[in-house]
């Protein structure tokens, strides 16, 4: 990595401990670590990980590291798969400032509960909490928002899609800074609330909540939600998946920028609660399940809220190797766990200094085996007759339509069968299903010895797909030691996690089924968003670069350039 010569660093670090304070500059590898290594993929060197607690101080130290000509990484919870918010190997023209906004937890609420302002470190699970006395959801409120992500990161990646009726996280109404053609850093008030004219009283007045319901305007043409998603998604005879990174009708400013600018806020749509009942549904025959969805997404009284899908495999592993995180949440709720991935990773890290890795993950799963089941009986039934399993979240307004097609449905398809969920067997279920998604990393990172990595796909079908499951060549098959299946089956977006054996070539792995999902017509990433890992598509790489004509911000995502000005990149280098 290229470094600034000895006294213009010591110069920046001092600048950087002037405006934060030196307890929040960190330079040491152990006090980076966890800035500076994904979650699932993805690690690289940082001059400094610079932590702001003002949206002024967040500026100040963008002005000074644009200033010393480094290239700035804007992280929150850093809980994608894909890397997408920490360095990537070692081989930058510049050097590489982590701005994290873990501190700048600020929600703001207006328009009577109907929007809400969010700062960079707002996480889903505290938006939720904000907006239970007004009887309103954010727009995601499963999932992501379990382990503790922004609500920034979720716009800027377009990720979220569970919730059937909402689709990605997407906003028309952001406040940003970029780096113009010219090398200059500009700030863009597009939040659509009149905060002044200058930076230094934007962002105060903004952070001090100074501003009046007649700065706020409700009358301009740009959208703090996807209202196009709940039509798409009932097209269910389009040859085109409903959605996916990509898409250049979800791209705009701050929403799919992946990091290309630096986001201040966003101004978001939020939703109203319904009441709602859950199904559970097994199957042995996919094409069930397609029936099924088919007729949820078009013949309901209302769309259905929630489709999420499991693989008996990725049921078991998950029932396994993610209990601990099952049962960490029933205990101490989704605001805790952050807290505790921070504890551990502090752990960690204290302990690889003796060579001695993944013993917390070692002693969590021992320590789960002797706890009894933690999943509803009729669930673990179904898993042992079923191979397929699909979890329905519908309105009350459609409870009995949904029943009565189910119903009639099985009764002539003896194939599956299905059980309406009391409280608690609905609200295990869907936990169980995020549970899963964590599952095979732990299960990666206890079985080292027969493990060599996760290959981890993120894909979108297309809504017409019948023939959803997937199925790999035997060249392929022998060299899996287990296939995680699970997902967003109304949207046809899956997940999908291959646990491969030890001597094997992951990255050759995923080549080899990229060229698998070309010809099923499918896209990807569908709502991870590129990061390190995938190759960013023509439209992509053209946003990125309008963003960012310096590439000044997150460079090398999609294995674009990594260079300033979008320089050539050695061809050794791109994939």
């Amino acid at each position: 990595m290229s470094t600034l010569n000895t006294t213009n660093t010591q110069t920046l670090i001092e600048q950087l401990n002037a405006i934060v304070g030196d307890q929040h500059v960190l330079t040491t590898d152990q006090q980076t670590r966890r800035f500076r290594q994904g979650q699932r993929f993805g690690e690289g060197d940082v001059l400094a990980v610079v932590c702001p607690g003002t949206l002024l101080e967040q500026w100040q130290v963008l002005q000074a590291a644009i200033g010393a000509d480094c290239i700035v990484i804007m992280q929150a919870a850093n809980t994608g798969l894909t890397g997408g918010s920490t360095p990537y190997g070692d081989d930058y023209d510049r050097p590489v400032v982590i701005i994290s906004t873990l501190r700048l937890k600020g929600i703001q609420v207006i328009n009577d509960g109907k929007q809400v302002v969010c700062l960079p470190g707002a996480t889903l699970d505290s938006l939720e909490h904000t907006l239970k006395p007004y009887d309103r959801e954010p727009h995601s409120v499963i999932g992501s928002s379990c382990i503790g992500a922004s609500v920034l990161g979720g716009i800027c990646n377009n990720s979220g899609g569970a919730l059937v009726r909402r689709g990605p996280a997407y906003t028309e109404l952001a406040l940003y800074a970029h780096v113009d053609d010219a090398g200059q850093l500009r700030l863009v008030n597009h939040l659509g609330i009149d905060l002044g004219d200058t930076p230094e009283q934007i962002l105060t007045r903004l952070q001090a909540q100074d501003y009046r319901a007649s700065d706020i305007h409700n009358d301009n043409d740009r959208r703090a939600s996807d209202n196009r998603y709940a039509h798409e998604v009932t097209q269910v005879d389009a040859d085109t998946p409903a959605r996916f990174n990509a898409d250049p009708s979800r791209l705009f400013e701050a929403s799919g920028s992946a990091g290309k600018v630096c986001v201040f806020a966003v101004r978001l749509d939020t939703f109203a609660k319904v009441d709602s009942s859950v199904f559970y549904i097994g199957s042995n025959d996919p094409h069930d399940l397609t029936a099924i969805r088919r007729y949820m997404l078009t013949a309901l009284p209302s769309l259905p809220i929630a489709g999420e899908y499991i693989h008996r495999t990725a049921y078991n592993i998950g029932e396994k190797y993610g209990k601990d995180t099952f049962l960490f949440i029933e205990k101490f709720g989704t605001v805790n766990v952050p807290k505790a991935y921070a504890l551990k990773d502090k752990v960690d890290a204290a302990l690889a200094n003796f060579n001695i890795n993944h013993l917390t993950d070692r002693l969590l799963q021992a320590f789960t085996f002797f706890l009894p089941s933690h999943l509803p009986k009729r669930m673990n039934e179904f898993r042992d007759q079923y191979e397929h399993h699909l979890i329905v979240r519908v309105e009350n307004d459609s409870k009995v339509a949904t029943e009565q097609f189910l119903q009639e449905y099985f009764a002539v398809h003896p194939t599956g069968s299905y059980f309406l969920c009391d409280a608690e067997e609905g609200r295990k279920a869907f936990l169980h299903r995020f549970a899963v998604a964590g599952a095979a990393i732990r299960y990666r990172d206890t079985h080292k010895a027969d493990v060599e990595d996760i290959v981890a796909l993120d894909i979108a079908l297309r809504r017409n797909d019948a023939d959803w499951v997937e199925q790999l060549p035997q060249t392929l098959e022998d060299n899996i030691v287990h296939k995680l299946y699970y997902g967003h089956f109304f949207c046809h977006v899956f997940h999908q996690d291959y646990i491969v054996k030890k001597g094997v070539n992951p990255l050759e792995m995923e080549h080899a089924m990229w060229k698998l999902l070309d010809k099923r017509k499918a896209e990807y990433p569908a709502e991870h968003n590129v990061g390190h890992l995938y190759i960013a598509k023509p439209a992509l790489a053209q946003f990125y670069r309008k963003l960012d004509p310096t590439n000044s911000f997150n460079v090398g995502i999609g294995h674009t350039s990594k260079f300033k000005y979008w320089g050539k990149q050695p061809a050794k280098d791109l994939v």
